[in-house]
């Protein structure tokens, strides 16, 4: 049986160490093709609050979301990386993991993972939980440090992984990727997997404990809070059902600590708005002139479905305050557009 294919993961330096810059730094790690649950560790398979981890975790798919077709889970542990097969895995690969994916005991290391929880969410009845969003994180680190807040300034993967602050490697298989997707969509669907599509998927996910320990070390208590509540609400966001996520784990509560504090940080929730049929060119505005203008307003995150959907919806999460102004502003664009 031939010896599966290895990889580096780059993990945080001892203090007094050089800063990790280059990929061929950290331990050599085996990349494992996962098509049956007991391929994987028994720890991920049933978490623990004795055996809490940390974890590497994305999706890749054809046209991920809701209606697509997720193909590959990636999981990156300090000493190997699990690409989950849900194309010859199937179902019962994907819902063994559902424990760890739900679990608060394992954190999940991701980079915008609302298509991800749609997915999950909508195809297998997994509830994406307990997730450090990089993105997220970015966001919240430049706060922090006192820049202005750009609406719409999302950064991508492989941005955040060219910041010498976070990784400072340059990532250029990423494009040669998203090239040979459009072309053909269905790129992740196909078997066998080549050595391309091993490479690419680990490359995916083998960077996020290095990133994810070098953002932590950043943020402050607030910033943490808003970065676990946000995660949850991100997962949350395309997963709209009939019972307002009644189902779904508690929100992180606001610490103690923070409480006590004159400046208490406020409650942080998700609200999904209704955009009459049709309307929504006209509600986000030309170049979403009109969405930009909102979020300048009331520095709340809004995100729409898109070609992937669902449609006619619009997200928004905050705090109570920014959220309340955004709706309020939302629904007089639709007034605007009913009368005019």
């Amino acid at each position: 049986m031939a010896s599966p294919p290895k990889t580096h993961i780059p993990l945080p330096p001892d203090p007094g160490d050089k800063s990790l810059n280059s990929e061929t730094c950290g331990p050599s790690v085996p990349i494992h093709v996962v098509t049956h649950s007991t391929q994987l560790p028994e720890e991920f398979l049933h978490p623990s609050t004795e055996k809490q981890m940390v974890i590497g975790f994305d999706c890749e798919g054809a046209d991920l979301c809701r209606q697509g077709t997720l193909c590959i889970m990636q999981l990156a542990f300090p000493n190997a990386i699990y690409l989950v097969d849900a194309i010859e895995g199937g179902e019962a690969l994907v819902k063994a993991c559902k424990p760890a994916l739900e679990s608060s005991y394992i954190t999940k290391v991701i980079h915008d993972c609302k298509r991800d929880s749609e997915a999950l969410y909508f195809q297998f009845g997994i509830k994406l939980h307990n997730v450090v969003d990089t993105q997220i994180a970015y966001s919240l680190i430049k706060e922090q440090e006192g820049q202005k807040k750009v609406p719409d300034d999302y950064i991508s993967f492989v941005g955040l992984l060219a910041d010498p602050q976070f990784g400072g490697i340059s990532y250029d298989e990423k494009e040669e990727v998203r090239i040979l997707l459009r072309q053909d969509p269905n790129f992740w669907t196909y078997r066998p997997l080549s050595e391309l599509m091993v490479r690419a998927a680990a490359d995916d996910v083998r960077f996020l404990l290095l990133i994810y320990h070098k953002m932590v070390e950043r943020l402050n208590e607030r910033s943490l809070w808003y970065l676990a509540v946000r995660g949850a609400l991100y997962c949350r966001c395309f997963c709209i059902n009939d019972n307002n996520f009644a189902d779904w784990p508690a929100l992180p509560p606001v610490p103690e600590t923070l409480i006590a504090d004159k400046q208490a940080s406020e409650e942080e929730i998700l609200s999904v708005l209704d955009v009459p049929p049709g309307k929504m060119g006209c509600i986000i505005g030309k170049r979403g002139a009109n969405i930009l203008e909102i979020k300048e307003c009331c520095s709340a995150e809004i995100f729409f479905g898109g070609d992937k959907g669902p449609p006619d919806k619009a997200f928004i999460i905050g705090s109570v305050k920014q959220v309340k102004k955004a709706e309020a502003m939302l629904r007089g664009k639709m007034l605007h557009v009913y009368y005019h």
